[in-house]
């Protein structure tokens, strides 16, 4: 599939949200601090959690390892709803109504505290109200929106089964969730991050923390050799830095793709997601008085599957064959985890330290769940009961589906373990052109290798940190990613996602 010249995608990967808003730079931690909380990660659950624990008068410190907004949240198509895909008759089968329908109260819960906020601290962040839908235009997914349809009756969520919906493409049925939103997530955490510092609390990037001491008190320790400590830690670092939970053997790490359009119609209104695979995200954002159309989907499991720069384009021919469009400003991919039964882990990392917490799994569905998340911990770490926290605990373990997705996640993962070392590379370090990067072969063994646009070779051992597993090259983002466990890293080996720690291993080839 060629890309157009005439809609030549950009080079850059810079999403919209962060190139639309000054970033704030923070400088990196530079001695020993004691404080009650100390939150690791500054995506929308470490600072909604920061600032709702320093409003409660806790003394609260944010540690970045890269800088603030650049992770998952950053790359968002920032949905503030609670429809998750056709999931609640699956949650039904699963958990019972019950549990289902706390699920869905959490996440409306979620949306009600973000337009309360929105309001309270006089936000500008293109917060808008838009009812919610799932379309198909396939015949096999009928039953499944009918299925969804009385979900929706059982738990009373406000929607119905309909024919059409204001955006003009093909459908057979759609459902619709009314009353959802969506907005511009970092200009609504900018508010929350200086309302954070104003009330005395502290942030540092480009600080990693690596491991957590276990005494009378929590200690994070930081790579630069730092040391904070502290009453509670908080894992909100997308995969917990600190696993002792295992938590690399029960989730998965997930990729989809953006594109930020221009087109000749108006934008309808409503938010849209198909129900067949691969998926289609539509959303709009206000972008210089005009209406950016962002399209995304195209998911696979991380380090998985072809040539990530096809996904972006099956993108842009599926824009072009529905709408007219006139400019393809962005693109961006975005990564988050899947736990076993698609529910978050929110709470104690383990059931024997309540002192540790974390909040992961998300799912894609961050701008809810990071909310509801930190309003889960907060409770959790000032004595407070929390309707919820039973719902997303960590320690849960459902027979059906947990175990079944237990062994199969696993199962691929010792396959793509097993299938990276056999596979030695057949190219030179010499043969890569600029801006290109691939397995090779050096001196017999698997190597990295990447041509930056200047021409310089950058070499790398393609044995993850993790846990030995091989990386393989992500042409789309540049990188070079995991597929057992989600790590990625930068051409030059540099860790960008983890749960990896340390970076691949330069090779030197002159």
């Amino acid at each position: 599939m060629a890309v157009s010249e005439q809609y030549k995608q950009p080079n850059t990967l810079e999403p919209y949200w962060r190139q639309s808003t000054p970033l704030p730079d923070f400088k990196p931690l530079q001695n020993d601090l004691r404080v009650d909380v100390v939150v690791v990660g500054g995506g929308i659950t470490g600072i909604t959690t920061a600032y709702l624990l320093q409003k409660r008068g806790k003394k609260v410190v944010i540690l970045e390892a890269d800088r603030f907004f650049n992770g998952t949240t950053g790359h968002t198509t920032a949905k503030i709803t609670a429809q998750h895909g056709l999931i609640y008759d699956e949650f039904i089968q699963h958990f019972g109504e019950d549990k289902a329908k706390q699920y869905y109260d959490a996440q409306m819960e979620a949306k009600t505290f973000i337009k309360n906020t929105v309001q309270d601290l006089s936000i500008d962040c293109d917060f808008q109200e838009h009812d919610a839908y799932i379309y198909t235009n396939a015949n096999r997914y009928l039953a499944k929106l009918e299925r969804e349809m009385r979900a929706y009756e059982k738990l009373q969520i406000n929607g119905s089964l309909i024919d059409s919906m204001p955006l003009q493409v093909p459908i057979k049925k759609a459902i619709v969730m009314k009353g959802q939103a969506q907005f511009h997530p970092i200009a609504y955490l900018m508010k929350l991050v200086q309302d954070f510092i104003d009330r005395g609390g502290l942030i540092f990037e480009h600080t990693v923390a690596t491991d957590v001491d276990k005494g009378e008190h929590r200690t994070v320790l930081t790579r630069d050799g730092h040391k904070v400590t502290c009453d509670y830690v908080v894992e909100s670092s997308h995969f917990p830095f600190f696993d002792r939970g295992f938590y690399f053997s029960r989730m998965y790490a997930d990729r989809s793709y953006v594109l930020g359009l221009k087109v000749k119609e108006p934008y309808p209104g409503g938010m849209y997601l198909s129900a067949e695979d691969p998926p289609r995200s539509i959303r709009h954002a206000s972008y210089q008085g005009e209406d950016l159309w962002l399209i995304s989907g195209e998911t696979h499991k991380t380090g998985q599957g072809m040539d990530t720069d096809y996904h972006y384009e099956a993108l842009e021919s599926f824009s072009r064959e529905m709408f007219n469009v006139t400019d393809i400003s962005y693109r961006w991919s975005a990564q988050d985890l899947v736990t076993l039964d698609r529910m978050p882990y929110i709470g104690p990392a383990t059931s024997n330290d309540p002192h540790i917490l974390v909040a992961t799994g998300f799912r894609k569905w961050g701008m809810t769940n990071g909310t509801i998340a930190a309003h889960v911990i907060t409770d959790l770490i000032i004595g407070q009961v929390n309707a919820y926290q039973k719902l997303f605990a960590p320690q849960r373990f459902v027979a059906d589906p947990s175990l079944r997705k237990f062994f199969a996640y696993n199962v691929d993962v010792a396959k793509h373990l097993i299938d990276g070392k056999t596979e030695k590379g057949s190219r030179t370090p010499e043969s890569l052109q600029k801006d290109e990067g691939d397995v090779v072969n050096v001196n017999g063994k698997r190597a990295g290798g990447y041509r930056d646009t200047d021409g310089a070779l950058h070499l790398v051992d393609t044995t993850c940190t993790h846990m030995g597993c091989e990386v393989s090259w992500n042409h789309g983002d540049r990188t070079w990613d995991c597929p057992c466990h989600g790590s990625r890293f930068s051409y030059d080996g540099e860790v960008v996602e983890g749960p990896a720690k340390k970076p691949l291993k330069k090779i030197d080839h002159t």
